[in-house]
C-alpha cells in the first residue's frame, strides 16, 4: 500500500469509528462521488447491509457473485429481497458456468485447501474483480463484522483492499445488535436461517452448525473461512 493509501486510511478510521453505520455509508457516497458498490452474499444477516445502505441511497449498486452453486433457498431468497426493496442488483459470474468449470477443473472443492483457494479464486475473486473494474468502483461496502469469526477479529472500519476502498459499516456491531435491528424493522432473514445455517455460501462447503462446531467449522470443512473476497491480496 502507498503511503498516501496508508495515511488516508488512518485520517478516516478515526473519523468513522465515532459515527453510527449510516453516517459511514453516507461518507462514502458523497466522498467518492457515488461510485460506490455493496457487495452481498445474501446470507443469513445480509438484509441488515442492504436495509442500511439502501435507506441512505436507495439506488445503489448491490453486486452479488453467482457462482452457479448458491442453494435454490438463496436464488428465491435474492428474488424476493430484489422485489420488496427495489434493488439495483449486479449479477456477476464466473468466465465458466458450473458444469464447464466441473469438466475442466473437476470438484476442486473436494482437493484440500489448494483445489478451495484455486476454487474461490476462479469462481468468486475474479468475478468480484471484474466488477469492481466494470462499475468503476472507488469504494465497495461490505457488511463484515469482527464477531463473526476469529479472521474478521482485527478488520478496521476501513480499509485499502484491491486497489480501492473497502467500507464496513457495521463492523462493530455485535450478533445481539444484528438480531435487534432485524427484529425491530421485520426483516426478512434467508429462510436457511431457521434450519440452522449461519454463514451461507456455496451448496457444497456449507453446513448447518451443530453442536461442539465453530462458525468457522461451517464453510469449506473447517479447512478455511474466508472465500478470498476479503482477504488481503491487491490482484488476482
Amino acid at each position: 500500500m502507498k503511503r498516501e493509501s496508508l495515511d488516508f486510511i488512518e485520517k478516516y478510521n478515526q473519523i468513522l469509528e465515532k459515527k453510527e453505520p449510516i453516517e459511514r455509508i453516507g461518507w462514502a457516497i458523497e466522498y467518492f462521488d457515488k461510485k460506490v458498490v455493496l457487495s452481498s452474499s445474501f446470507g443469513a444477516q445480509a438484509v441488515v447491509m442492504i436495509k442500511l445502505a439502501l435507506s441512505v441511497w436507495p439506488e445503489i449498486p448491490v453486486v452479488v457473485i453467482d457462482t452457479g452453486y448458491l442453494f435454490p433457498e438463496t436464488y428465491k431468497y435474492i428474488d424476493s429481497l430484489v422485489e420488496k426493496f427495489k434493488i439495483n442488483l449486479k449479477i456477476y459470474r464466473p468466465i465458466l458456468s458450473a458444469a464447464w468449470f466441473e469438466a475442466r477443473y473437476g470438484k476442486l472443492w473436494e482437493k484440500g485447501k489448494e483445489g478451495i483457494e484455486k476454487y474461490n479464486q476462479l469462481m468468486k475473486v475474479e468475478p468480484m474483480y471484474r466488477a469492481l473494474d466494470e462499475l468503476n468502483v472507488r469504494c465497495w461496502i461490505s457488511g463484515l463484522r469482527r464477531e463473526q469469526s476469529s479472521t474478521r477479529k482485527a478488520v478496521p472500519i476501513l480499509t485499502w483492499h484491491w486497489n480501492r476502498a473497502k467500507l464496513h459499516p457495521i463492523v462493530d456491531w455485535s450478533n445481539e445488535r444484528v438480531e435487534k435491528f432485524i427484529s425491530e424493522y421485520k426483516l426478512p432473514v434467508h429462510p436457511l436461517a431457521y434450519e440452522g445455517y449461519v454463514s451461507i455460501g456455496d451448496v457444497h462447503t456449507t453446513r448447518k452448525l451443530k453442536e461442539g462446531m465453530s462458525v468457522e467449522e461451517t464453510r469449506f470443512f473447517g479447512i478455511k473461512r474466508e472465500c478470498g473476497l476479503h482477504e488481503s491480496r491487491e490482484r488476482f
